[in-house]
């Protein structure tokens, strides 16, 4: 088996595990939080482009983990968490950030910071500037970045 093929089987295999915890842990601050973490990682280069909108959408609208939250209200949460990166990036971090530390418990951080690994990773890419996106979301929530291979 290939270095790809191995690395989409570990992809499928959190997928799976994602929506399973998600099930458990369904409200609006996870949401919520998980959404404003997609948010930062689109807008890690510093700019949300109209592809990264429609992959993020993708994802989120396609994600097993988030299937458990309604799809219009997941997509309007994402759309207004991009629309204050758009607006200004510095801002649209601060509100992003002040949502995602009110996700507290600790099981739940934990799989904020996982949801935001597999998004950074679904384009096949987790590029340096993804990753270092992670690694705030987990400064802000207590974690250690190295307990998620960041």
């Amino acid at each position: 088996m290939g270095f790809f093929d191995d690395l989409k089987n570990r992809a499928s295999q959190l997928q799976a595990s994602l929506s399973q915890e998600m099930s458990r842990y369904k409200n609006k601050e996870m949401m919520e939080g998980i959404l404003a973490g997609c948010a930062m990682v689109a807008a890690a280069d510093g700019s949300v482009s109209a592809e990264e909108k429609r992959k993020m959408l993708g994802f989120v609208q396609n994600s097993d983990a988030l299937k458990v939250y309604d799809s219009n209200q997941v997509v309007d949460t994402f759309q207004r968490f991009v629309g204050k990166f758009e607006f200004d990036l510095s801002m649209g971090k601060a509100e992003a950030l002040k949502t995602i530390s009110k996700v507290k418990q600790s099981d739940e951080a934990r799989l904020l910071v996982r949801v935001c690994c597999a998004i950074g990773g679904s384009d096949g890419s987790f590029d340096e500037k993804e990753k270092q996106v992670v690694r705030e979301i987990c400064r802000e929530l207590n974690l250690q970045p190295a307990d998620f291979d960041l």
